[in-house]
């Protein structure tokens, strides 16, 4: 006779990721979202406990906002592949954060990436600890911000205005970014850095 088997005990909930933070950036079109984590990057160049991720995104980089370009077939190939800690769709193109993310948050790092606030409550399931800076300003502010960027791929202004109202989503901190960028600047980096 063979000997037993190995026992089935109940199965586990997946190890959740951490100890490190991830930082989800979230806010509408035009409110600043880019520029207060490329001026973030900047000051913190030297530091490497904190990782700023490029978005793999289904549209070529601009001014406006830093991500890798990628075809659609590669996104999905990709993400059938696991490749892909969060991703999400909008406006017709294709976002994803690298897996690569996981690895630093095991380490203990701080991850901050500019994501949709549709992904927040997933991304609050899967990781240790998560706070979500949603960056905000009047909708006239706005308008304007987008309408200045005279990119084809943003469509309709208002639409995408109206849309971040429409999803949920509660943040730990809000930033209104309305005038010069300076102060909405040093409070991102506060928050980053553990100060606010």
């Amino acid at each position: 006779m063979g000997g037993a088997g190995p026992s089935e005990g109940p199965l586990q909930a997946p190890r959740r990721v951490g100890p490190g933070r991830l930082v989800l950036v979230v806010g509408p079109s035009g409110a600043g979202k880019d520029t207060l984590i490329d001026r973030a990057r900047d000051e913190l160049a030297g530091d490497a406990s904190i990782l700023f991720p490029n978005r793999l995104v289904t549209r070529p980089p601009s001014s406006a906002e830093a991500n890798t370009e990628i075809d659609a077939s590669t996104f999905r190939i990709i993400a059938e592949a696991g490749g892909f800690a969060l991703s999400w769709t909008a406006h017709g193109l294709h976002y994803g954060i690298p897996s690569a993310i996981d690895h630093a948050l095991y380490e203990g790092r701080t991850v901050v990436c500019n994501v949709s606030r549709s992904i927040v409550e997933a991304a609050r399931g899967r990781y240790d600890t998560v706070t979500v800076v949603e960056v905000t300003a009047p909708p006239e502010v706005l308008a304007e911000r987008v309408a200045g960027r005279g990119r084809d791929t943003d469509g309709d202004v208002s639409l995408r205005i109206a849309r971040a109202v429409e999803l949920p989503c509660a943040p730990d901190v809000t930033i209104v970014n309305d005038g010069p960028v300076e102060p909405a600047a040093r409070r991102f980096m506060a928050v980053l850095t553990g100060r606010g």
